[in-house]
């Protein structure tokens, strides 16, 4: 494998090149003309994403519903095509597998789904969902039972009681452990968790967020961690990106993206959390208005429509990602040196 140095986000020291990187990742769906041949528009779902995600760390994705979060996800494992830009699985070109290299590079980026019940066979019982991913890449039977037992017991859930259970007979946190203890079976490197906690109780959530913190240090995972919720993103996450109708408004690491959010959005999304505090109601919406249509985005900024701080330059050109520190980058030309300067300041 070809190591090139870089600088970690977290650390000034060179660091092993990107477990994951991805670059300019693009896809827009389309939107037939009912029973007439041809396309009437394109669904700009993902459009132009970068980020790369380091050995051991576990990166963040935020944003509301629609920005384009889980579509990245399966675009990275290629469980859809995507239409434009490059994945690299450290040297391994992901895009450009066949079938073979593809099934050994799925050995090593396995995805946990938002909705446990769903995304589990309900004729196959606990052993058999775990297991399956081990036969299909070859394992012996008997080897693939007993690593299943042992991935159960890591996962919280003793193989004798809950083996033989079929999904309908488990709990919410349950089924969720059992998805989890299916991606880890493998071994894999990197585990990409789309919405892994969004369905549960909150306390079951803490509870799978601890297990998924205590897997990630006995096992050595990378996580690409994707959520809406912004106190889990905090808890768990080293760094952090925000999305907007499918592109990167700002990333960090997560301390300085909840000491100081710098885009409008991201000051929205944090002003839009709920509180605790009585003192901190809400007496006007921090965000305005509803999502831009994906079909036709506005032009330039896409957040422009709904900033109290849109320019006219916001609306002639995307802005480009501003970095602000070593760590910090924001799409923002509040944060530009030119003419910006003086609102920025203000």
């Amino acid at each position: 494998m070809n190591i090139r140095t870089s600088e970690h986000p977290n650390s000034r020291t060179p660091f092993p090149a990107p477990l994951l990187s991805v670059r300019d990742l693009r896809k827009y769906f389309p939107i037939k003309r009912g029973l007439l041949p041809g396309v009437r528009a394109w669904v700009k779902a993902v459009d132009g994403v970068s980020l790369e995600v380091f050995p051991g760390e576990t990166l963040g994705v935020v944003g509301e519903s629609g920005c384009g979060k889980s579509t990245t996800a399966r675009l990275v494992v290629r469980l859809i095509e995507a239409d434009q830009g490059a994945v690299a699985f450290g040297d391994q070109d992901v895009r450009a597998a066949g079938p073979d290299e593809l099934k050994r590079l799925r050995r090593n980026m396995q995805l946990v789904f938002q909705d446990p019940y769903s995304s589990l066979n309900p004729r196959m019982n606990v052993e058999d969902a775990v297991g399956f991913n081990l036969l299909v890449q070859g394992t012996p039977r008997t080897e693939a039972r007993e690593r299943t037992a042992a991935m159960l017991e890591k996962v919280g859930l003793a193989h004798a009681a809950f083996g033989r259970r079929y999904p309908h007979e488990l709990s919410g946190g349950q089924r969720q452990r059992v998805n989890i203890a299916r991606a880890l079976v493998l071994g894999p490197k990197l585990v990409i968790l789309d919405e892994p906690v969004s369905s549960l109780d909150k306390s079951v959530q803490a509870q799978v967020l601890n297990l998924l913190q205590h897997l990630k240090a006995e096992q050595q995972l990378t996580y690409l961690f994707i959520s809406h919720d912004l106190n889990v993103i905090e808890y768990i996450c080293d760094r952090v990106i925000v999305m907007y109708l499918g592109q990167i408004v700002e990333s960090g690491t997560a301390e300085e993206l909840y000491a100081e959010p710098l885009h409008p959005y991201t000051q929205a999304l944090f002003a839009s959390a709920p509180s605790m505090d009585p003192s901190r109601r809400l007496e006007q919406p921090p965000i305005t208005g509803d999502p831009p249509n994906p079909i036709d985005p506005p032009s330039g900024c896409r957040f422009r429509t709904r900033c109290p701080h849109a320019m006219p330059r916001c609306a002639e050109a995307t802005p480009p990602m501003y970095p602000r520190s070593p760590t910090r980058r924001v799409a923002c030309y509040l944060y530009d040196d030119g003419p910006a300067q003086a609102l920025r300041t203000a």
